[in-house]
C-alpha cells in the first residue's frame, strides 16, 4: 500500500453553494473512509467560461492508499468515478455537459464540480482523466485556495 496526497477543486453555484461544498467533503469523507488533511477557505468568484451565477470554490487534500493491485493511473480513475458519483447525487447533470463544434467544453450553473487536481506527483492521461489538471493555471478559482494548503512541491510542479 502506498499513501498518497491527491488535490482536489470544489465549486458550488447553484441552490445552497456552502451546504453543498460541506456535502461534498462529507461524501468523500465515506466514500475514501479518511478525512481530508487539509481544507482550505472558501472563495466567491464569479463563474469562469460563461454567464452564471457567483460560484463558492475551495480545495482539499485527502491523503489516500493506494492498493499494490492498482496502478496510479488505475486508482486515479477510481477516485474519480467515486467523485462523479457524488456529483450526481448531489444533483449535477452530465448530460448538461456539452462539447462546442470546436472541441471545447461548454460550462452551465450546477450545483457541485469536483475536479482532481494533483494524484500525488504523478502525471496521468487517459481519455477520461489528465492530471494535473490543465488548466490549474488559468483559473484564480483553483490557485489562490490550493495555495492556501498544497506543499511546496506541489506548488512548484504546478509553476511549471
Amino acid at each position: 500500500m502506498e499513501r498518497v496526497d491527491v488535490y482536489f477543486s470544489l465549486g458550488s453555484n447553484m441552490g445552497d453553494r456552502e451546504d453543498h461544498l460541506e456535502t461534498a467533503v462529507a461524501m468523500m469523507v465515506d466514500a475514501f473512509g479518511t478525512r481530508p488533511r487539509r481544507v482550505s477557505k472558501t472563495l466567491e468568484t464569479k463563474s469562469w467560461g460563461f454567464e452564471g451565477a457567483d460560484f463558492l470554490n475551495n480545495c482539499v487534500m485527502f491523503r489516500l492508499t493506494r492498493p499494490r493491485s492498482m496502478t496510479p493511473a488505475e486508482h486515479a480513475q477510481r477516485i474519480l468515478e467515486q467523485v462523479k458519483r457524488i456529483e450526481r447525487i448531489l444533483g449535477r447533470a452530465e448530460e448538461a455537459i456539452k462539447t462546442r463544434e470546436d472541441g471545447t467544453r461548454e460550462y452551465h450553473d450546477r450545483p457541485i464540480d469536483i475536479d482532481i487536481l494533483f494524484y500525488g506527483t504523478e502525471s496521468i492521461n487517459t481519455e477520461t482523466l489528465t492530471i494535473p489538471h490543465p488548466l490549474i493555471n488559468e483559473r484564480d478559482f483553483v490557485k489562490i485556495p490550493l495555495k492556501e494548503i498544497a506543499s511546496e512541491e506541489i506548488l512548484k510542479r504546478n509553476n511549471k
